[in-house]
């Protein structure tokens, strides 16, 4: 919902805070006061291009700021992945400055964003119903959407897009394989080439870190022989008769000469043996290390090195470390697989694919079943709606027609949808006799606007929109009609759904939850508008001037506080 609406030097706006509530809201003025800037400043913050004449005469800028709150969940989830956070509270500032030089930036929460995402997600906020907007009701693409969520199909286009997907998965995959023989062949040497050059290198797993081990304690020969012979004379062998093993010797004797006197001579005994042993192993492994017998030191570190200069290459080529060049050689022995076996493997895929686009064909059949059902009623729902508007002789239709046969990008013909096999488009007549065209070829704006406004009122339970605002909906209708487009747009402010209205009709006006004037005046000489929200004595004035005219006579005043009592009391 729009919360409140800073406008800052815009055409003849100086400065206006305008707040706003749940609802229906009229704003109404003189012809001139600045309804439309109204109109342009939202426009501003749903994307639209700045105008050149925007800027207020003298300033270097020109801001429209606004307060959201209550942003739909789906809509937060799509702008935190986007990276746009909402406040803790659920609100969002977004605000948008334009420069002299037709510069813009659109901010949300302070952060910078592009006007492509400022479009995608404020788009979903609030909608602009009037005569001249390019409306996304209008667009042909967009009628599947707003008939699929009239008909509540989210489950089953769900099953149907995890299978849409499946499909293309194995589309690509085939695709893949249905290379040109030229490329094939070349492909095939390439693959083969790199795996006789990999096989040739007899690599194997940590062969690397065991041939950098040994390359060591080569170079390292003279300072290992040197202290392995301190440690086996240390522990094990001393010609002196004082190694660590021979003291130990003497000490178990010892100890077992006195087990009669001293109750844990033995078990000292024992402990002594377990070290012992313990010693005698570590003095044999590591006179192991010097133990090298396999020949002359110069021509083994000669042979360690050529290895590892391969073993490089090889990283170099085809991975970081020898796993990596065994995983490469592996995926490439795949690669040449699928081609050498192309033929096979293309003919299981496409009979998966067959299969698989019987199932997409027959959820496909669900969606259009479900569709042809939601359309007549969605038709006939809102033929409802526009006869109720004075509107008996419109007729409107739900066409929906075959997707047809298509060709992607590769040139190879489908005859699926990312939503299905249909084709939805809304049609309508607006006069006796006149056959039903296409919505986007409507011509009276007028008519538009209560179309749109049957179409709102059908739909509103369905609509992601929270903030609908209708410029000038009564423009050319009688007292009557205009009462009712009154009723209406109170009936859709009680949806849940957030309803602006600028008019010019006391019908509509009296029927409204809260009613902004729009007026301007002089200050040092210049004009500016003013926003005020009228209370009710207030209300009654506005209503006399829009039913009266030169003259406000107590009758006139009678009947607009007759009329204000009436709406408000619906």
């Amino acid at each position: 919902m729009l919360d409140t609406l800073h406008i800052e030097n815009i055409a003849v706006v100086r400065e206006a805070d305008i707040t706003l509530g749940n609802g229906f809201t009229v704003l109404t003025g003189e012809t001139g006061a600045g309804k439309s800037i109204i109109i342009d400043a939202i426009n501003l913050l749903l994307g639209a291009r700045p105008q050149r004449d925007l800027i207020r005469t003298g300033q270097s800028s020109a801001a429209a700021t606004a307060l959201f709150s209550g942003i739909p969940d789906a809509l937060s989830a799509q702008m935190a992945e986007a990276g746009i956070r909402i406040d803790e509270d659920g609100t969002m500032l977004l605000g948008r400055t334009v420069q002299a030089d037709g510069k813009a930036v659109t901010r949300i929460g302070g952060r910078p964003i592009s006007v492509s995402t400022q479009k995608e997600f404020i788009g979903q906020l609030i909608a602009i119903h009037g005569q001249h907007d390019n409306q996304q009701f209008l667009r042909p693409e967009t009628h599947i959407v707003y008939l699929d969520d009239y008909a509540s199909l989210q489950g089953a286009l769900a099953e149907y897009d995890a299978l849409w997907s499946e499909y293309n998965d194995l589309r690509s995959r085939i695709r893949s394989l249905q290379h040109g023989e030229q490329e094939k062949a070349r492909l095939s040497e390439l693959l083969k080439y790199q795996i006789n050059d990999i096989d040739a290198g007899r690599l194997k797993p940590k062969e690397e870190e065991q041939l950098l081990q040994k390359r060591a304690k080569i170079r390292n020969a003279e300072k290992i022989a040197k202290h392995v012979k301190i440690i086996t004379h240390a522990l094990y062998q001393n010609e002196k008769g004082h190694s660590a093993i021979e003291l130990i010797d003497r000490a178990v004797a010892a100890l077992d000469a006195m087990t009669e006197v001293i109750p844990q001579a033995s078990e000292f005994s024992e402990k002594l043996s377990g070290f012992r042993y313990e010693i005698e192993d570590i003095a044999e492994t590591v006179e192991s290390y010097a133990d090298d017998n396999e020949g002359d030191p110069s021509l083994l570190l000669d042979k360690i090195e050529g290895r590892l200069e391969s073993i490089s290459r090889l990283k170099k080529k085809y991975g970081a470390t020898v796993e990596d060049v065994l995983a490469f050689r592996e995926k490439a022995a795949s690669e040449l697989d699928d081609i050498t076996l192309s033929d096979e493997k293309i003919a299981v895929l496409e009979a998966a694919l067959s299969k698989k686009a019987a199932e997409l064909a027959a959820q496909a059949s669900v969606l259009h079943e479900a569709r042809v059902r939601a359309g007549k009623e969605l038709s006939a729902r809102i033929m409802e709606e526009l006869a109720f508007l004075d509107m008996e002789k419109v007729r409107f239709s739900v066409q929906i027609t075959p997707l047809g046969a298509s060709t992607d990008s590769d040139g190879d013909s489908i005859q699926f949808g990312a939503r299905g096999c249909d084709k939805v488009e809304f049609l309508i007549s607006t006069n006796q006799g006149e056959p039903l065209k296409p919505l986007e070829k409507i011509a009276s704006g007028g008519e538009l606007s209560r179309i749109m406004l049957a179409a709102k009122c059908v739909m509103a339970a369905n609509e992601q929109i929270t903030t609908m605002i209708f410029d000038e909906v009564d423009t050319g209708v009688s007292g009557k009609t205009s009462q009712k487009i009154g009723l209406k747009l109170k009936q859709l402010g009680k949806t849940g759904c957030q309803v602006l209205c600028v008019t010019h009709s006391a019908q509509i006006a009296a029927l409204a939850d809260a009613h902004l004037y729009i007026s301007k005046h002089e200050v040092d000489g210049r004009t500016e508008t003013a926003v005020t929200p009228l209370d009710r004595a207030g209300r009654i004035r506005e209503l006399s001037r829009i039913i009266g005219g030169i003259e406000i006579t107590d009758a006139i005043r009678v009947t607009a506080e007759e009329l204000l009592d009436n709406g408000q009391a619906l």
